[in-house]
């Protein structure tokens, strides 16, 4: 029946004269406001028009998680980081697809919407003082350590078995990945001493699981190394038996540094310490001050970048350092090793304030204010590192120490013992229009912590993704999808059962349009919001699965086989 209605109202306004909605009246970028604009949840399955033919072999669900909600009553969140958590399912199976969406049901989630206020200090949002307190109780909650949000916005993750959603603060929440319904929350800080996990854990072919997290104590920060091994029995509990491999001190321990992911290779963890670094003074002051956590994060560019590498089985962490310009990264690649080296791909900014542009008023922007503002923000470019791991007392200064032919990364060795590093570019310079890319994605199954050729991404020339993209990082080949007015999310690789290649498969991606919206109400035209597939190979269209329905941009996601 409602796609029934659908088709009735789309053939009612197929003739009609329609202006853009949402496109910017001024020269420059387009408007994409709607893309970051609270939404409904979809609880029950909605059918997707499917225009071609999804492979036959393509069956389970393409799951997806971001922010979903920017308000309670009068009170709107600042950060595109603080929406509530909107968990999406693209269901497929025998050529259909249906969607489906609901909120977490997070503490955060439950008390905002019963109080409908913001209750809940976010990312970038303090949480004002409840009005029916007393004024005395409003002037000593002032003195309150803020609390950490349980809305988990940014991933889904697996552990043992079972999906969760996870942000970077201590909690998860479980998350049963064929209804979307919210299950048991789960806190780290109960099984080993951190204060949260990043919600980009790596994956040994066994399951055995990787991740890091902060400790804060009497001795100040460290970066932990976690391993939370392969599930032993049914009734195993949770994060049973996880443990903490390592710890590495930062180079200020009041002002450690902030990190998103991390790098992992066959028996190696590396971690980059950025000069994005939190003040811990300032958190610790945030509801005093009147200022969100996000007021803790400053670019300091004059501490330059250090990465560590520990061994993962055994903990021990190379006495060696390196060393590179200052940089910022959200995302890694790939890392492997390769004839004593570490060969180490991300996505880097040049500057780490690229965390702060990200308000919900910049995002709100149109015409050549957005355009101003593209134009002054650094944009992210995939590069590659090369480490030496075997550094002895003989290893000679101040010449390069990578020798592998296929890479022209610089390593090179200090008098002072440092190893300075200088990264080799994983494009054409010709390309650099088109390759601003993050959101990276690999064929994870299959050469994750092993040499790789092919790197899929999002193409960034406004502040959310344009095009996606493939990057053949040894010939530096760039094939590009692309339509405008659309804006695709993060690929997600899909291996095809009978592939032999690495590139064998499918390509998934949420692709959205801003012009479909009249404040609150769906206007139907011919922008639909689609599940869309590309081969891989060809980095061409198989198909689309259309739906009539409103979806915020989110972050990322993962596709669970069925």
């Amino acid at each position: 029946m409602a796609d029934h209605f659908s088709r009735v109202l789309k053939q009612l306004f197929r003739n009609t004269e329609k202006e853009p909605v949402y496109y910017s009246r001024k020269k420059g970028l387009e408007c994409i406001a709607p893309l970051m604009t609270t939404v409904e949840e979809t609880p029950e399955p909605v059918t997707a028009t499917v225009k071609g033919k999804i492979p036959n072999w393509l069956r389970g669900n393409f799951l997806r998680n971001g922010p979903g909600k920017f308000e309670f009553g009068n009170d709107k969140y600042n950060h595109w980081f603080d929406g509530m958590a909107l968990m999406h399912q693209f269901r497929i199976a025998e050529g259909s697809v249906t969607y489906m969406s609901k909120f977490l049901r997070s503490e955060s989630y439950k008390t905002n919407s019963a109080y409908n206020r913001i209750m809940v200090s976010e990312f970038g949002t303090l949480a004002m003082p409840d009005p029916c307190k007393s004024i005395f109780e409003r002037f000593m909650s002032r003195f309150e350590m803020l609390k950490p949000t349980d809305n988990d916005n940014v991933n889904f993750v697996l552990y043992k078995g079972d999906y969760y959603v996870s942000t970077e603060t201590n909690f998860m929440h479980k998350v049963n990945p064929n209804t979307l319904e919210t299950g048991e929350k789960v806190d780290w800080s109960k099984y080993i001493a951190v204060n949260g996990a990043t919600a980009h854990p790596h994956y040994d072919p066994d399951g055995t699981s990787y991740n890091m997290g902060n400790s804060y104590g009497k001795n100040g920060t460290m970066y932990n190394i976690i391993e939370v091994p392969v599930q032993k029995s049914e009734d195993e509990d949770k994060l049973e038996g996880a443990r903490i491999v390592c710890s590495i001190p930062p180079q200020d321990k009041m002002r450690p540094s902030y990190y998103h992911s991390f790098g992992m290779s066959k028996n190696y963890i590396i971690f980059i310490e950025q000069p994005l670094k939190i003040n811990i003074m300032k958190i610790l002051t945030a509801k005093l001050r009147g200022k969100s956590l996000s007021s803790a994060l400053t670019w300091e560019p004059e501490t330059n970048t250090v990465i560590h590498v520990a061994h993962k089985h055994t903990g021990q962490i190379l006495p060696v350092k390196y060393y590179s310009k200052p940089l910022t990264t959200f995302h890694q690649i790939n890392a492997f090793e390769d004839n004593g080296f570490i060969v180490f791909d991300l996505c880097s900014f040049d500057d780490g304030n690229i965390v702060h542009t990200l308000t919900m008023q910049n995002l709100h922007k149109s015409g050549e204010a957005l355009d101003e503002l593209y134009n002054t923000i650094p944009k992210p470019t995939p590069i590659r590192f090369v480490l030496p791991l075997s550094i002895k007392s003989d290893t000679p200064i101040e010449q390069n120490l990578n020798t592998l032919p296929y890479s022209t990364a610089v390593a090179i060795r200090k008098a002072d013992g440092k190893i300075w590093c200088k990264s080799e570019n994983l494009y054409d310079a010709d390309m650099m229009h088109e390759v601003n890319l993050e959101f990276p994605q690999i064929n994870y199954k299959s050469y994750n912590t092993k040499k790789y050729t092919f790197l899929y991404g999002c193409g960034l020339s406004s502040l959310i993704p344009t095009s996606l993209l493939k990057l053949d990082v040894n010939t530096k080949e760039l094939k590009v999808w692309k339509e405008e007015g659309y804006y695709p999310s993060e690929p997600i690789f899909v291996p095809s059962p009978q592939g032999t290649e690495e590139d064998d498969g499918v390509i998934l991606s949420t692709v959205l349009s801003p012009n479909q919206v009249t404040g609150n109400q769906l206007r139907i035209t011919e922008s639909y919001n689609f599940l869309l597939v590309l081969d891989a190979k060809s980095f061409t269209e198989v198909s689309r699965a259309e739906v009539p329905i409103q979806i915020p941009f989110g972050f990322h996601g993962v596709f669970t086989q069925r």
